[in-house]
């Protein structure tokens, strides 16, 4: 009897042991800590239609061909604003390629805070004058980006090429971006 007793005093004692050391030791309180949220980043910029007519190339886009734009991103929504940046795409808008791989937006910024590339999957669009399409990554400063980008059309020209662009990006980044990608 005394046997069992010492028994059970020593597997209880052990066993609140383990739940203390669990508990109290410095990787337990890492893992109970709540990680913080990833890192965030929203902006505001335009789209607008550059002046060259070499900057604005329709490859059939009135038949149900291809669009290609490549169109200035600035700060402001007036013609002078300061450029930032560049917007740039290749949209297939015929229903049997509406899910094409090729339906991208690329928006390129050079300013002295950002320098890289923010890709935006354009498989989904409504031809809407709001569309919310998702960020599929980026470059640079914006390498592994994830999240939205709003896009509100507030000029109007005589084809939606023509017309300016309000867009807000909501972006996410893991929380360590130093990732490798193994090769």
């Amino acid at each position: 009897m005394l046997a069992r007793i010492i028994f059970f005093t020593a597997v209880s004692a052990a066993t609140l042991a383990v739940i203390l050391l669990a508990t109290v030791s410095p990787s337990a309180q890492r893992r109970l800590q709540r990680s913080p949220p990833s890192p965030q980043l929203a902006l505001s910029m335009y789209v607008q239609h550059a002046h060259l007519p070499s900057h604005r190339v329709h490859a059939g886009a009135q038949s149900g061909g291809a669009l290609v734009f490549h169109h200035m991103l600035t700060e402001g929504p007036k013609n002078m604003s300061r450029i930032i940046g560049k917007a740039q795409g290749f949209i297939i808008p015929l229903e049997h390629f509406a899910h094409s791989a090729f339906n991208i937006i690329y928006l390129t910024f050079h300013t002295a805070e950002y320098s890289g590339s923010i890709s935006i999957e354009a498989k989904l669009l409504q031809h809407r004058d709001r569309e919310e399409l998702e960020v599929v990554g980026g470059t640079g400063s914006f390498a592994f980006a994830r999240g939205r980008a709003v896009f509100t059309r507030i000029g109007r020209g005589h084809a939606s090429a023509l017309a300016m662009y309000h867009v807000k990006l909501h972006l996410q980044f893991p929380d360590d971006r130093s990732q490798t990608i193994p090769g």
